[in-house]
């Protein structure tokens, strides 16, 4: 996760889960405690597909809806929830999902 100021200014780079090669787990309560913590105005979300498929799964998608209506009612934006490979990303902000 990148910690952005109200500047968008980056505060800071969070590891929040280290999974398999299968999956692992995000739990938005910690994800926004830290967010907090950290004082921060907005984020942007990033984890890897290690089978190099960059189109998001539902529970990408799911978790990413439930970051966006938590961070508006804590007022800390979600600019973006990056899918990388080692050959290329997917943006949910780019593909109209944000």
């Amino acid at each position: 996760m990148i910690l952005l100021n109200r500047q968008n200014r980056v505060l800071g780079l969070i590891d929040i889960s280290t999974g398999g090669v299968s999956g692992t787990i995000l739990d938005p309560k910690i994800i926004f405690s830290i967010a907090l913590k950290a004082n921060t105005s907005a984020i942007i979300l990033c984890h890897n597909h290690p089978s190099g498929n960059i189109q998001p799964s539902q529970s990408d998608i799911r978790l990413t809806n439930q970051l966006k209506e938590g961070g508006k009612l804590l007022e800390i934006l979600v600019w973006d929830h990056l899918i990388i490979t080692n050959e290329n990303y997917y943006s949910f902000a780019d593909d109209g999902m944000m």
